[in-house]
């Protein structure tokens, strides 16, 4: 399992032989309604010219669920598995036409190929927002989506879980740094990796022993 981290949340999973991403933010559509939320991380173009085989949309916030990063993968002419929370599947059906649109909330499984997708609980302010679980080759690669700690979540968790990746800069109804940690540690991950820090702030993450770098594969 090849993971890169795309910024903000963004991740790309490389495993199977397919591509999947998980809210993909590649645009400045946040700057363009907010300047406090332009990009300090310019995109990188060659991501825009990849195209991915699922797309995994936890909630529809838009540098979760953005309509100008998506256009990109989902106007071509090939099919994109699409499996997002109901928010997000309402937006994102409204773009391109021929791809598979799934209405993927909390306890939804799907499995492609030797790639098995479960939608667990989150807890944030789009009220359909989830987290999935990515299993692959008996491992459990556990994205948490923008979520706080809430402790209804443990419950829709596997034992077993390789790494978890969350939100670490406390605003947004996200998981705060200290919370965070705790959460990865009480999940049981064996290894944490922090996001949603350093594309519109100058946070930095504190107290992981695994920090992401723009751009580039996670080494877990």
């Amino acid at each position: 399992m090849k993971i890169t981290w795309l910024g903000q949340a963004g991740l790309l999973f490389e495993a199977d032989g397919k591509k999947i991403m998980v809210d993909p933010y590649l645009s400045n559509s946040c700057g363009k309604l907010n300047p406090k939320s332009n990009r300090r991380v310019p995109v990188d173009e060659s991501f825009l010219k990849m195209k991915p085989d699922i797309i995994i949309l936890t909630h529809d916030h838009l540098d979760h669920t953005d309509p100008e990063t998506l256009e990109h993968y989902l106007c071509g002419d090939e099919c994109v598995l699409v499996l997002a929370s109901y928010n997000a599947w309402n937006k994102a059906r409204t773009i391109g036409k021929d791809n598979n649109y799934v209405n993927f909330n909390r306890n939804t499984v799907w499995t492609e190929g030797n790639i098995t997708f479960t939608a667990v609980k989150a807890d944030h302010s789009d009220l359909c927002a989830i987290g999935v679980i990515i299993n692959y080759e008996g491992k459990n690669y556990y994205v948490t989506g923008d979520s706080l700690y809430n402790k209804d979540i443990f419950a829709d968790l596997p034992r077993d879980i390789e790494a978890v990746f969350l939100p670490v800069n406390g605003v947004g109804n996200n998981f705060n740094m200290a919370d965070a940690r705790r959460f990865a540690k009480d999940c049981g991950a064996k290894k944490a990796v922090p996001l949603h820090v350093g594309l519109f702030d100058d946070k930095k993450p504190e107290g992981f022993e695994i920090i992401p770098e723009f751009y580039k594969e996670i080494k877990l």
